[in-house]
């Protein structure tokens, strides 16, 4: 199955460059480029990618806005954010607006072609070693909810326990070993904590169960 790419930076000659990289790449096309978030909203209707590489810093709408009104939208297409430093201050606010995930610019071919197709098929980017880092140099600003979601009661005692570990960064695999289940089956259940939450993917599963006090940022 063939994965549609829509490339969104200010700088033609990285569009130039991963253009050239998505093109010889078997199973991916590149189905439009854009060098700012407006233009980037409006080609994500006209083209409908799987997968749109997003820039941060453009002039006018910025790839953050672009974001939220693309995923706001409801449209199938994932975005994954694309940033110059590991922690850049934006990469949360981007994970926030509906990202799927984020990679660094200077990350390996095959590093982005993996991402890519991690994406596309609904998956996070961020590794969960990597996820707890994350979370806890930005969600020490954030105050939880003080009122508790509604959707956290459509979850079972063994959901809660699964976005609770999640939550923590946990793999499936340390979940499966932590509660003695089977991989498959903790798969059935991240499946059915996502949906139950409204979630499009780990990262946004991550960033309800601190919302909601259920992960404390460690200080």
């Amino acid at each position: 199955m063939t994965t549609t790419v829509l490339i969104v930076d200010d700088q033609q000659l990285q569009r130039m460059g991963f253009k050239m990289l998505l093109d010889g790449t078997p199973g991916m096309t590149v189905v439009g480029e854009a060098a700012a978030g407006a233009e980037a909203v409006r080609m994500v209707e006209q083209t409908r990618p799987d997968v749109v590489l997003m820039d941060v810093r453009m002039p006018g709408m910025d790839g953050i806005e672009a974001t939220r009104r693309i995923t706001a939208a409801g449209s199938r297409t994932h975005v994954l954010i694309l940033t110059t430093f590991a922690l850049d201050e934006y990469v949360y606010a981007g994970l926030r607006a509906g990202a799927s995930g984020f990679l660094l610019k200077d990350a390996r071919p095959e590093e982005l072609i993996a991402g890519i197709r991690a994406v596309a098929t609904g998956d996070s980017v961020v590794a969960p070693s990597l996820t707890r880092k994350l979370m806890d140099a930005y969600l020490q600003r954030p105050e939880p909810s003080t009122h508790a979601d509604p959707r956290l009661s459509t979850l079972s005692e063994r959901e809660r326990e699964v976005l609770n570990a999640i939550g923590h960064g946990a793999t499936n695999t340390e979940i499966a070993e932590r509660f003695t289940l089977t991989e498959s089956t903790v798969k059935k259940h991240v499946g059915r904590v996502l949906a139950k939450i409204g979630a499009r993917d780990r990262i946004q599963a991550v960033i309800f169960a601190y919302d909601n006090g259920l992960v404390e940022p460690r200080a």
